[in-house]
């Protein structure tokens, strides 16, 4: 690898700051953040300015935030991006830190359609293949989508997969089942996923597959959007209470990966 030009790394530091806080950075406060000296903010301010990357805030004198060139770069960086492909890279690297299936799924109405999967490394692996398509209250990746949407638009797909159901013992309508542990009822997946929305991450356990446990965290764009959920998923032999904290932890940092790869900023 090459120098580090330090005139460069010092440009990218001083903008890097202006994605904290509410956006707005006076020249004592650059100096100060960055322990630099005055003459040197003066040259780096002057000269992003210039370039449109920093601009004066008319209604404070002396502050500046970000310029119009910086959206510019941004918007053909999210131009460029691939939902799939990055999202099979990130999956790469969890299923490599963890040795099980990863998932990376997004919702078409009431099902989930996988976009990209890496096998486990271990021998007994599920089976299932990037382009299928499967009920999303079946599974981790699935709830986890439904948890994001408003109320409104969640009851509007759930009476358009309700109807034409069979009634159940009680009467009512009730969802397709995958495994006798998928859950059927209505106001049960109401309640599961208002809580996935204060946990902020969900699971299933051999609700789509007998013999296999999920779980799963949301995916955001650059507007905060959830657009995706990526997975974990392990075969019940090798699921435990401690897996599962463990499995989960990695989905969210991958999630985060994936969701900053498409233009989010991750907050912790």
């Amino acid at each position: 690898m090459g120098r580090l030009v330090p005139a460069v790394t010092r440009a990218f530091d001083v903008l890097e700051l202006f994605l904290e806080g509410d956006g707005t950075l006076s020249a004592p406060d650059i100096t100060r953040r960055l322990q630099l000296p005055r003459t040197t903010t003066h040259e780096l301010v002057t000269t992003l300015t210039a370039r449109n990357y920093l601009v004066a805030v008319p209604e404070q004198p002396g502050r500046y935030r970000l310029g119009v060139r910086t959206y510019q770069l941004g918007s053909r960086y999210a131009e460029q991006l691939d939902l799939a492909a990055e999202g099979h890279e990130v999956a790469r690297q969890v299923a490599d830190t963890c040795g099980e299936t990863v998932h990376v799924a997004v919702l078409e109405d009431m099902d989930v359609i996988y976009i990209a999967k890496v096998d486990s490394s271990h021998a007994v692996r599920m089976v299932s293949a990037a382009g299928r398509r499967l009920p999303a209250h079946c599974t981790a990746v699935g709830k986890m989508l439904l948890a994001t949407l408003p109320q409104d638009e969640l009851e509007e797909r759930l009476d358009g997969r309700l109807d034409g159901r069979v009634a159940g013992s009680a009467g009512g309508r009730g969802l397709v089942a995958m495994t006798p542990r998928s859950i059927t009822d209505p106001d049960a997946l109401r309640a599961a996923l208002a809580e996935i929305r204060i946990l902020g991450v969900a699971g299933e356990q051999q609700e789509s597959n007998p013999d296999v446990s999920c779980v799963a965290a949301p995916v955001r764009d650059r507007s905060g959007r959830v657009v995706a959920a990526l997975s974990v998923s392990v075969p019940v032999h090798r699921w435990s209470e401690d897996r599962e904290n463990e499995l989960t932890a990695l989905a969210v940092k991958g999630a985060n990966e994936l969701s900053e790869r498409l233009g989010h900023r991750v907050t912790t």
